[in-house]
């Protein structure tokens, strides 16, 4: 009998070490890279001319989700960072354009905008900002809270809105560029002071203030130097638990803004991307390990091609003015009810009404949106005008329906929601004007990169339709992470 147990108590104590003695295999860094304005089709549209190791090696190494898309609208700088680390969308996050309007504050509001906090690095309006409008947490929140804060997570970009949010509420810096001092910035929401490393980095590559390195290819460069260092400085990636670094490349927006999608300068902008990221790559193979970390590489939205572009070559395009429309609405409304301004302006697409004034004067704002409804749909480029709150019922394509409900907040989105044709811009514009825009649901605007590259990921693609929302749920599933708070994305592995 005494021997009995003693075979069986060796046998639990056997299963007990060996069990102690397992760990969940896990990569050593998770690199999230976002390429802003970036249109799923460049991929190919640039293949000949990619170098051997950038771009080219993520569509040939990686696997590809051919048809990725933006599941809300509007499509969007600061929703699209938001949505790809949350897994969410406007109407959980909160995040419903870089700026928005505010139904509580009666106010527009930027989108990082923290007056709470001061500026490191910089004095100017810049440093204030923080991911506290944000109403959901992120991937890396969510690997800081899986190990009780031990991983470290970090983002960078030029762009304010795309370090900040990337990188979630708990995240141990975000680093964005203040053109006013010409240098990386953070805020105190982070830290009291730059890092000794930051302060050199900005002493070695600063640039003339007042200079926008958004503008330039060499920004490309720039936002990469500052990923290479903070890799380095802060050895990520060294320790036990898994880390995160979040980049975002800024440069590819802006200069597509001015420039359109088929500049030379855009076309520089890509090119300097290629060669960057296939360094940065090389270094993260060296530093880490080829294979012992994950990269996503996916864009906040895409863009459209330049209307007068298309118009040249028989192709459908033109613009409509969002501004006008209020003006026409706000007109018919006080004609009508003896108030002035009722509606507030718009973003892109959406109209804003202003509840506080509608309820102080005793109106119905469901009588009133149906007004301001009538007087937009006079608008013949317009082909419908929807009522946001009841946009599950409204009279457009299911696709287009979803989207409406998923970038509606009732707090802090627009009230009506204008489906222009493909290929309108809200504004009107001249016939020497070669930039773009973005933030319709079409796929010139909603269809984006989605490649993974590294860590027990195999060479494939796939064409199945997955969304934005699924970046999160998917990285979060691999690392056997609980996902983010209001993710509502599925996994892809």
């Amino acid at each position: 009998m005494k021997q009995k147990a003693f075979i069986i108590l060796s046998f639990m104590l056997l299963a007990t070490t060996a069990w102690a003695g397992q760990k969940i295999e896990r990569p050593k860094l998770v690199v999230g890279l976002v390429v802003d304005q970036m249109r799923w089709d460049y991929l190919y549209y640039y293949y000949e001319d990619f170098v051997e190791g950038g771009l080219k090696r993520l569509v040939d190494e990686g696997y590809s989700y051919e048809n990725c898309m933006i599941n809300y609208v509007p499509t969007v700088t600061a929703i699209g960072h938001a949505s790809v680390y949350t897994g969410s969308t406007p109407a959980l996050h909160g995040i419903c354009g870089n700026d928005f309007y505010d139904h509580t504050l009666r106010s527009w509001t930027y989108c990082c905008r923290d007056n709470t906090v001061d500026g490191v690095g910089t004095d100017s309006q810049a440093g204030k900002m923080s991911p506290r409008n944000m109403l959901g947490n992120t991937i890396g929140d969510q690997l800081r809270l899986s190990n009780d804060f031990k991983s470290r997570v970090f983002g960078i970009a030029l762009k304010d809105r795309a370090a900040i949010l990337p990188a979630g509420h708990s995240a141990n810096a975000a680093y964005w560029y203040d053109n006013s001092v010409g240098h990386f910035v953070s805020s105190t929401y982070y830290m009291q002071e730059l890092p000794k490393w930051v302060r050199e980095f900005n002493k070695r590559n600063g640039t003339k203030p007042g200079e926008d390195q958004k503008m330039k290819p060499e920004g490309v460069t720039l936002t990469f130097k500052m990923a290479e260092a903070l890799l380095e400085n802060e050895r990520l990636g060294q320790g036990d638990v898994t880390d995160m670094l979040c980049v975002s490349i800024s440069c590819t927006d802006a200069i597509a803004h001015e420039y359109g999608t088929r500049g030379a300068q855009t076309i520089a902008a890509y090119k300097q991307l290629d060669r960057d990221l296939a360094h940065f790559l090389s270094l993260l193979d060296r530093r880490i390990g080829r294979g012992r970390y994950l990269l996503f590489l996916s864009a906040d939205h895409g863009g459209a091609h330049n209307p007068n572009y298309m118009k040249r070559n028989h192709l459908p395009a033109g613009g409509w003015s969002a501004s006008g429309t209020v003006k026409n609405i706000n007109k018919r409304l006080a004609d009508k009810y003896g108030v002035d301004k009722l509606a507030v302006g718009n973003y892109g697409d959406f109209i804003f009404l202003d509840h506080a004034r509608i309820d102080s004067a005793g109106l119905d704002i469901q009588e009133l949106k149906r007004e301001a409804i009538a007087e937009a749909e006079k608008c013949p480029d317009l082909l419908r005008v929807v009522d946001c709150e009841h946009a599950a019922t409204a009279g457009v394509p299911q696709l287009i329906r979803e989207r409406i409900v998923n970038g509606y907040n009732r707090l802090r989105s627009g009230d009506l929601y204008c489906l222009p044709r493909a290929n309108m811009f809200s504004w009107e514009f001249k016939d020497d004007y070669i930039g773009t825009t973005h933030s319709e649901w079409n796929p010139y605007d909603s269809h984006i990169p989605l490649v993974f590259l590294g860590w027990n990921i195999e060479h494939g693609s796939c064409a199945k339709n997955v969304n934005i929302v699924d970046i999160a749920a998917t990285v979060c599933a691999m690392l056997h992470i609980q996902r983010p708070s209001s993710c509502i994305g599925e996994a892809l592995f």
